[in-house]
């Protein structure tokens, strides 16, 4: 503290303040002796008396209020220092924290943020919701903490997006969550939900056009709503009074759209585009992306599970899913 206060000292000299004071000390000491009775006046020992014990007052008052300057300025520049600290420590955070996520580490990565839960910084906090969320995917997670941290997710995200309206993640995961929530709500909640969704990922590819993620997320959005069986268009109807509609070249559209923005960057990209082809009646077309994506290399845990379930002679549902819309296209 010493060193601080005596940096403070040689780097910011008094203005006003002291100056003030000092202009202040030596009125009221001239006009203490003055009096009433002028300088030559009767009055004149006591007057300077007077002006003597005023001047000691205000010299204290003058210490105090340096020592209070000083103690005040190195608050402000310890408190700097904190904010400093905090913001190397968040991104020291998130960068372990990608490194985990880049290493199908799904359960440290969610110890290591969870800790961080009640931070205010968005980056941290859609972090966690995608954590929480990849946390209640994987098959070891019960029944029971897949719906609590499926929650917790959408809480997480919510928080970032309230911290950072113009985070395009907080937004992304928002509209993720959101989507996950609806599962364990019913049909009407998720129809329901449905423009939102759609609204946060739209909102998402308008601050970071390039993420192919997001955009692949919209045309699963529109396939979905274009694949509607009857049933549930009639629900939508009746609940809504414009209910969320689609069609396959809209999603055939973004589909294309996040291969452009990165050529390759998942397997299931390539799979939709194939089944909407063939839903466009497309053969052709649907056989060459069917065949990129059976031919998918492993980059992703979920490429690996489905390698694994290869290797052992049991298709995953995705590899099956391309067989199926293989026999259909040829």
């Amino acid at each position: 503290m010493a060193a601080v206060v005596a940096a403070l000292v040689v780097a910011r000299p008094f203005r006003r303040g002291p100056a003030c004071l000092g202009r202040l000390l030596r009125r009221e000491a001239g006009g203490a002796t003055c009096g009433p009775w002028g300088r030559g006046g009767p009055g004149a020992r006591r007057g300077a008396g007077g002006s003597e014990v005023l001047t000691k007052s205000l010299q204290r008052g003058v210490a105090l209020s340096t020592g209070c300057f000083l103690v005040y300025e190195a608050h402000k520049l310890i408190s700097g220092f904190a904010e400093v600290h905090a913001s190397f420590k968040v991104e020291e955070v998130i960068e372990q924290a990608d490194y985990l996520y880049g290493s199908g580490e799904t359960e440290k990565l969610y110890r290591l943020l969870v800790q961080h839960k009640n931070s205010d910084d968005a980056e941290l906090l859609w972090r966690l919701a995608r954590a929480s969320r990849d946390l209640a995917q994987l098959s070891s997670t019960s029944a029971q903490e897949k719906r609590q941290l499926a929650y917790e997710a959408l809480e997480y995200a919510k928080k970032a997006l309230e911290k950072n309206e113009s985070n395009f993640a907080a937004h992304k995961w928002y509209a993720i969550c959101l989507s996950d929530v609806g599962d364990f709500e019913g049909i009407k909640t998720k129809i329901g939900n449905a423009i939102v969704i759609k609204e946060h990922f739209q909102r998402a590819i308008e601050l970071n056009p390039k993420d192919a993620t997001t955009i692949h997320l919209i045309g699963i959005w529109c396939y979905s709503f274009a694949e509607m069986p009857w049933y549930q268009r009639k629900i939508a109807a009746t609940l809504f009074a414009t209910p969320p509609t689609s069609t396959f070249q809209e999603a055939l559209h973004y589909f294309h759209m996040a291969e452009e923005a990165d050529p390759n960057f998942y397997s299931k990209n390539l799979l939709f585009l194939g089944k909407t082809y063939l839903k466009l009646n497309n053969k052709k077309m649907a056989l060459l992306w069917l065949s990129k994506a059976k031919e998918y290399p492993a980059h992703t845990e979920e490429d690996k599970q489905k390698t694994v379930s290869a290797r052992r002679g049991r298709p995953s549902r995705y590899q099956a899913e391309i067989v199926e819309c293989s026999e259909k296209s040829s």
